[in-house]
């Protein structure tokens, strides 16, 4: 049997000769006679493998930190469990951020002078009850003693160089603008959870893109918001209602641009603002609308067949329906036209009108306008409407100008959006959407029906009872609405508390598809003024506020002014005619 014999790569047997070499290195030097050459060697030796084996460290960090992806995770920093994205409005303005704070800790074992850091602490501490500072010097363990410094104020506390002091890094959330859009935007509380508004809604996409440096777009448009709160509270200032309500919305994509509910709160203090400041008026209050109801009434007549342009209704007379007896508050005395019933909110010609749509038809309309459930909207704190238990003629001719029945803001505003838009049921949403968004609907009005409806609204301002919202060169159109307070005191209407409010469209002319906005004012129990001549209806007191909000919006809307023949009074023209205008 021959003589296996192994055969190892060259690179090996190299280096096993070489090492070998080395190792008789001594014993060829001794030979030789030169011990101090053995030595050498083998320092040379050690430092060759000291050398290698630092620079294969260093490529592996190198390439750790280049390519591995650390980096790309390491860029964000320290990113606490409750740390939420920043949330921005539709142009990336800073809305709510998260910020580094720090808080500070007492540990008594580490204290050197106790008296010396109690007054120390008690003189840069103010806001620190002294019974609780005392707690924390006396303890036996480390204790948490203030929060939510800034690195300002860490920083002139660590320069105090007091032993037994120590801080923690914690991320608060905090709102720059303060009380802009705090209803929109909402609040979260210190460990995380959204409670209000967007921050409660989103919740889930904001904690999700937290230490990644993403961010969530919101719907609004700041400059939008500014100017709606700004039109809002001089309303409020002039007229002091308990409450208010503006809302913005494109009536196409349903992205609320603006929304606004008085009185106000700064989320950066939210626990220290009362119920009162923190309910979003806008989505959980509801509220007998009024004459705005008017819109949906003359639209469901025209849609069903059971009125056209060229329809008219006695409005002479009160109208005796069983055992009510239904009157205009500015009575004309006269048979008026469809479109003279909307300009002159005639609840006789209404009441007449929807008793001729019938219960039936009526309920199932309001059903899929959206008016019998809280209003499709991310925000959680959308409330259901009160509507009738039992949909008869009594039922009908009461809904029909916004009566017996209670709808918040947004559930109005969702449902006027076929009215303006072609006919489709769209929701609501505080998200930005991307150019171009156009969401499927379902289609519960026809468009020869909203094209009527955006001509009939602005019929009613520039010649009915919307006058004051005018805006030149806007074409704006809308509805006034005053709708009385069931007060259980007097187990009745009462004609002294009333809820005054504005439902304006803008352009109303142009082609279906174009661009166009909803806007909507509304004061809870306005008073009347010098000026106002004491009334507090909705064409006094909201109208006037809408104008001026639509004059200052449309430049950052991108809407146009057009003086000119487009100012006049629209010729009112055959539905087929109108459609074709309209596209």
């Amino acid at each position: 049997m021959g003589l296996v014999t192994r055969r190892f790569p060259f690179g090996l047997r190299w280096l096993g000769a070489s090492f070998w070499r080395l190792e008789h290195a001594f014993e060829r030097a001794r030979a030789a006679g030169r011990v101090e050459d053995d030595a050498r060697i083998r320092i040379f030796v050690v430092m060759l493998c000291f050398g290698l084996g630092f620079g294969v460290l260093a490529i592996g960090a190198t390439q750790a930190a280049l390519f591995s992806g650390a980096a790309r995770h390491a860029v964000t920093g320290w990113t606490p469990p409750q740390a939420r994205a920043d949330l921005v409005d539709r142009e990336g303005r800073l809305l709510a951020a998260d910020l580094l704070h720090f808080g500070l800790y007492v540990d008594p074992a580490e204290v050197w002078d106790l008296e010396a850091t109690r007054v120390a602490l008690a003189r840069a501490l103010p806001e620190v009850d002294a019974e609780r500072l005392e707690r924390a010097l006396s303890g036996e363990r480390r204790t948490f003693l203030v929060g939510g410094m800034t690195p300002v104020e860490k920083a002139a506390l660590h320069r105090l160089g007091l032993p037994g002091i120590s801080f923690e890094p914690e991320q608060q959330r905090v709102y720059p603008l303060n009380h802009t859009a705090s209803h929109l935007i909402g609040f979260a509380d210190t460990g995380g959870q959204g409670l209000a508004g967007a921050e409660l809604a989103l919740n889930d996409d904001i904690r999700s893109l937290a230490g990644g440096g993403g961010e969530v777009a919101l719907s609004i448009d700041l400059r939008v918001q500014g100017a709606l709160e700004d039109e809002l509270r001089k309303a409020a200032q002039a007229y002091g209602p308990k409450g208010a309500v503006g809302i913005v919305a494109h009536v196409h994509t349903g992205e609320i641009l603006g929304l606004a509910s008085y009185p106000d709160f700064d989320p950066n203090e939210a626990s220290a603002a009362t119920a009162d400041q923190r309910l979003n008026r806008a989505a959980s209050s509801v509220f007998e609308m009024g004459s705005t109801f008017k819109a949906f009434t003359v639209a469901i007549g025209l849609d069903t067949g059971v009125a056209t342009m060229a329809s008219t209704f006695d409005a002479r007379e009160p109208y005796q329906l069983g055992y009510r007896k239904i009157s205009d508050f500015h009575a004309s005395r006269k048979v008026l036209s469809l479109v003279e019933v909307f300009q002159h909110s005639s609840n006789i010609g209404t009441a007449r009108l929807a008793v001729g749509v019938g219960p039936e038809r009526l309920s199932r309309y309001f059903t899929d306008l959206g008016l019998t459930t809280a209003a499709a909207v991310e925000l959680k704190e959308s409330a259901s409407p009160l509507t009738p238990k039992v949909w008869n003629q009594d039922a009908v001719a009461s809904t029909s100008f916004g009566h017996g029945m209670n709808v918040s803001p947004l559930a109005l505003t969702r449902a006027m959006l076929p009215l303006l838009n072609g006919g489709k049921m769209i929701p609501l949403t505080v998200r930005r959407q991307a150019p171009g968004y156009r969401p499927e609907g379902k289609q519960v009005l026809s468009e020869t029906t909203s094209a009527q409806m955006l001509q009939i609204m602005r019929a009613n301002v520039t010649g009915g009872s919307g006058g004051k919202a005018d805006a030149a060169g806007l074409s704006v159109g809308g509805k006034t609405g005053t709708g009385e307070k069931y007060d259980p005191a007097i187990r009745r209407y009462n004609d002294k508390r009333q809820v005054s409010s504005f439902a304006a469209v803008f352009p109303s002319d142009g082609p279906l598809e174009n661009d166009r906005y909803f806007v909507l004012i509304l004061l809870d129990e306005p008073h009347g003024s010098p000026e106002t001549f004491g009334y507090s209806t909705g064409g006094w007191v909201a109208a006037p506020a809408t104008g001026a909000l639509i004059s200052r919006i449309a430049p950052f809307l991108g809407i146009s002014r057009h003086i000119g023949p487009l100012e006049h009074q629209p010729r009112l023209a055959s539905a087929p005619t109108i459609l074709a205008e309209a596209r």
